[in-house]
C-alpha cells in the first residue's frame, strides 16, 4: 500500500474512531433507560383461583398489593387483581378488580388478535393498549403512593367521523371466602374477615355502582367522540391499613395529576437505573448486562413493603412469589440492603432498622419477622451469620451519612459481642452455630444453609440459659466475624473512636491466624469446620470454604489452593460456578437438597468476591460470565430471577423473584 492510500485509511480510522466515541458519550434519556426495563419481565397473568403463582406480579412504592397483565382471549380488559398482601399470605382478590366493557358501533371490545391488543410493562408503569372499530383504548397503571394506583382510561377517535363509546366496569371474582364488597355512591369499598387492610376503588363521580353479592358492575356509561379526540379517565385503587389514614390519601388522590405521577415515577426509576447501569465493571459494558441489572432492579421494587403491622420499618421480603416468604428475614436484609445501596440508601438503611427494631437487650437479633404474627409468629429460636456491619459499611460508604454510622455502632458492636458471649461453647474466641430453645434445627437454621452436609452429624450442645451451641466450630461463622471487626474498626474510625478501632484491629489479627491454622487442611487446599477442639476436619467440600478469601482472611497461599478448586470443572466450576457443595461429592443433590448442590448466587458472589480479593480477575470475571450465562432465565427478557439453580442443568429452582439473588447479581456487575 503506498504512503497516500495509508494516509486516507489512517483518516478514515480516526474519524470512524471520533464517531464511535462520540456515540458512546451520548447521554442516556429516561426514554433509553425505561426502554431497557420494557417487558423486562413478564407479568401475563389471568389468576385461576386465589393462591394462583403462575404469573409474576407488578408493584412499587413498597406496597401490600401487586397487579398482571391478564392473559390474551381471556374475557378481562383491564388489569389483573390485585394481588393481595394484606391479606394472608397472599390472595387475588379477583380475576379483574375492575374490569372494563366496551362498545363501540354495537362491537364489544374484546382481547382476540383482530382487535390488536398490546401489552407493555416498564419499571414505572404497566401499559395495555387495544383498537377496535375506529377507536383506541390505552390503558395505564402507575402507582400514586404505597396505598394506592392509578390507571387512566384514554379513549382516543382515531375515524374521521364522530364515533361514540359505551362502558361500564365490573369485577371477575374468584372465590376468596375472606373478602366482602359494599359500595358507597362511585366508591366500590373492600373488607375482609381475615385483615384490617380495607380497599377503596373509586370511579368517576358520575358512575352508579349495583352489588349482588360479590358481584357488581357499574351503569353503562356514553362518550361521543369527535374526529382525532381523546378523552380521558381515571379510576384509583387503595388497599390501606388502619395505622395509615385513608382519609389523607382520598384527599390526595383528588388533588392529584395523572400525569404529574406519571413522569415522576419515569424519572424516579430513570436515576436509579442509570445509577446502576453506569456503574457497571467495565468488562461488562454489553447491554444484556444491563439488561440484567434492570431485572434485579425491578425483582428488589416487586417485593418492597412498607411498614405495616408488626413491621415497623420497610424493607424487602425474599419473594412475594412464595407464601412462607411474606416477611423479613436478618441475613437477607443484610443483603438486600448491600444490593440497594448501590441505588437507594434511604431504602436501604430502613431495610437495616427493619431487623434491628428487634434487637435484644443482650445483643442477639431475631432470625425473621412478619407483619401479622397470627399468621405466623416471629422467629426468635435462632438469629442468622453476622453480616450487619459488613452491610453498615456499604451503606456508609455509598453515601457519608455519619449520623447513620452514629445511629448503627452501639448496636452493631452489641451484636456482634453476643456472639462470643452465647455461641462460644469453650470460650476459646471461636463461635458455633446454636439457637435459643436447644433445638438442633433451629442451630442448622442460624448458619442459613439449613440442611449443609457439614451439620449432619452435629449435635447439640448448652452454654447457659437459652443459649445453645452445635458441636462444632464453623469456618464461615468464623470468618464472618473476622470480617465484621474489620467493618467495625473502619466505623469505629468514622466516628472518630480511635480506641474501639485498636481493639477491633488486634483482635481480627489474633483471629486471622486462628481460622488460618485450625481450619484450612493442608492436605486438601480447602477450609472445613472443625470439632470444638479443632483437632478434627468435617470434611465435605461446601461453599463455606471460600468464605475466609471473600472476608480476606486467608493466606495468598491458601487462597491460591482454594482457587485451584473453585475453578475445576469436577468440583465447582460447574455450568453455574461456584454452587453451594462439590459436584464431585456422593450426597451432592441439586433437586432434593436445598444447601446440598444447588447454586445460591450470594455464595456464588462470595465466592467470585474472593478471588477478586486475592488478585485472581481473570478467574472471577470468568466465573461471573457464566454464572450470568448459565442460570436460565437471568439473561433476557420474561423470566424471573430465582431463589436458587440446577449447577449441572441451569434450570431455575424453588422461589421466583428473589431478592437476594438480584442483589448479588447488582453486587457481581458493578463497581464498589
Amino acid at each position: 500500500m503506498d504512503k497516500k492510500s495509508i494516509l486516507i485509511s489512517f483518516c478514515a480510522f480516526l474519524m470512524f474512531s471520533c464517531g464511535q466515541q462520540k456515540q458512546s458519550e451520548k447521554k442516556s434519556t429516561t426514554k433509553d433507560y425505561l426502554n431497557v426495563s420494557q417487558n423486562i419481565l413478564d407479568y401475563r397473568i389471568t389468576p385461576k383461583d386465589a393462591r394462583d403463582k403462575s404469573g409474576l406480579m407488578f408493584s412499587d412504592q413498597g406496597a401490600w398489593f401487586a397487579y398482571g397483565l391478564p392473559k390474551k382471549n381471556k374475557g378481562i380488559i383491564g388489569f389483573s387483581g390485585p394481588f393481595l398482601m394484606t391479606e394472608q399470605n397472599g390472595i387475588w382478590a379477583s380475576k379483574s378488580i375492575a374490569s372494563i366493557r366496551v362498545s363501540v358501533k354495537g362491537h364489544d371490545v374484546s382481547t382476540k388478535k383482530e382487535d390488536k391488543f398490546q401489552q407493555v410493562s416498564y419499571a414505572s408503569h404497566l401499559e395495555q393498549t387495544i383498537h377496535i372499530s375506529g377507536v383506541e383504548l390505552k390503558m395505564t397503571l402507575v402507582f400514586l403512593s404505597s396505598h394506592t394506583v392509578l390507571i387512566k382510561y384514554a379513549f382516543t377517535n382515531k375515524n374521521a367521523a364522530v364515533n361514540e363509546v359505551y362502558f361500564n366496569w365490573e369485577n371477575q371474582p374468584l372465590l376468596t371466602n375472606s373478602l366482602l364488597l359494599s359500595s358507597d355512591k362511585n366508591e366500590l369499598i373492600v373488607t375482609s374477615s381475615k385483615s384490617k387492610a380495607v380497599g377503596h376503588v373509586i370511579f368517576p363521580k358520575d358512575t352508579n355502582i349495583s352489588l349482588e353479592d360479590e358481584i357488581y358492575k357499574t351503569k353503562r356509561q356514553l362518550i361521543s367522540l369527535k374526529p382525532k379526540e381523546t378523552k380521558e379517565i381515571v379510576v384509583s385503587q387503595t388497599f390501606i391499613f388502619p395505622e395509615y389514614s385513608w382519609e389523607d390519601e382520598k384527599r390526595r388522590i383528588e388533588k392529584t395529576d395523572f400525569d404529574a405521577i406519571l413522569q415522576t415515577r419515569k424519572k424516579e426509576k430513570e436515576t436509579q437505573l442509570k445509577a446502576l447501569v453506569k456503574n457497571r465493571k467495565p468488562q461488562f459494558q454489553e447491554n444484556k448486562y444491563a439488561e440484567v441489572l434492570v431485572k434485579s432492579h425491578l425483582t428488589l421494587q416487586n417485593n418492597w413493603r412498607i411498614s405495616a403491622g408488626e413491621l415497623k420499618h420497610e424493607g424487602l421480603f425474599p419473594s412475594y412469589h412464595y407464601e412462607w416468604f411474606h416477611g423479613f428475614w436478618s441475613w437477607d436484609s443484610w443483603k438486600h440492603a448491600v444490593g440497594l445501596s448501590y441505588y437507594d440508601t434511604k431504602l436501604a438503611k430502613n431495610q437495616m432498622r427493619a431487623m434491628f427494631d428487634f434487637q435484644n437487650e443482650d445483643g442477639f437479633i431475631v432470625d425473621c419477622i412478619y407483619r401479622d404474627t397470627s399468621i405466623e409468629a416471629h422467629n426468635y429460636r435462632d438469629t442468622k451469620p453476622p453480616l450487619s456491619a459488613w452491610a453498615i459499611e456499604k451503606i456508609y460508604k455509598k453515601d457519608k451519612d455519619l449520623d447513620f454510622v452514629k445511629e448503627f455502632y452501639p448496636k452493631l458492636k452489641k451484636y456482634h459481642y453476643w456472639w462470643y458471649a452465647k455461641r462460644d461453647h469453650d470460650q476459646d474466641g471461636l463461635c458455633e452455630y446454636g439457637s435459643t430453645d436447644g433445638s438442633l434445627i433451629a442451630a442448622k437454621w442460624e448458619s442459613g444453609m439449613d440442611n449443609a452436609i457439614r451439620f449432619d452429624a452435629s449435635k447439640i450442645l448448652k452454654n447457659t440459659e437459652g443459649a445453645y451451641s452445635i458441636d462444632q466450630e464453623s469456618v464461615d461463622l468464623n470468618a464472618y466475624l473476622y470480617a465484621e471487626k474489620i467493618y467495625l474498626g473502619i466505623l469505629a474510625q468514622a466516628l472518630g473512636n480511635l480506641e474501639d478501632e485498636k481493639k477491633y484491629k488486634e483482635e481480627a489479627k489474633a483471629l486471622k491466624i486462628r481460622i488460618q491454622t485450625q481450619f484450612y487442611d493442608n492436605v486438601d487446599g480447602w477450609f472445613y469446620d472443625t470439632n470444638l477442639e479443632g483437632t478434627a476436619f468435617i470434611k465435605g467440600e461446601g461453599s463455606e470454604g471460600w468464605t475466609p478469601l471473600w472476608a480476606q482472611v486467608a493466606t495468598q497461599e491458601q487462597a491460591e489452593s482454594v482457587k485451584n478448586r473453585m475453578m475445576n470443572p469436577k468440583k465447582f466450576f460447574t455450568r453455574i460456578p461456584f454452587q453451594t457443595m462439590s459436584a464431585d461429592h456422593p450426597r451432592f443433590d441439586p433437586l432434593k437438597g436445598y444447601w446440598r448442590g444447588p447454586n445460591w448466587l450470594d455464595q456464588a458472589y462470595f465466592g467470585v468476591k474472593g478471588l477478586r480479593n486475592y488478585g485472581f480477575n481473570a478467574e472471577a470475571d470468568k466465573a461471573t460470565i457464566q454464572i450470568i450465562k448459565g442460570a436460565k432465565g437471568v439473561l433476557g427478557k420474561g423470566k424471573s430471577i430465582r431463589e436458587n439453580y440446577h449447577p449441572i442443568t441451569g434450570e431455575g429452582l424453588n422461589a421466583e423473584n428473589f431478592s437476594w439473588s438480584a442483589a448479588h447479581l447488582i453486587m457481581l456487575l458493578t463497581k464498589d
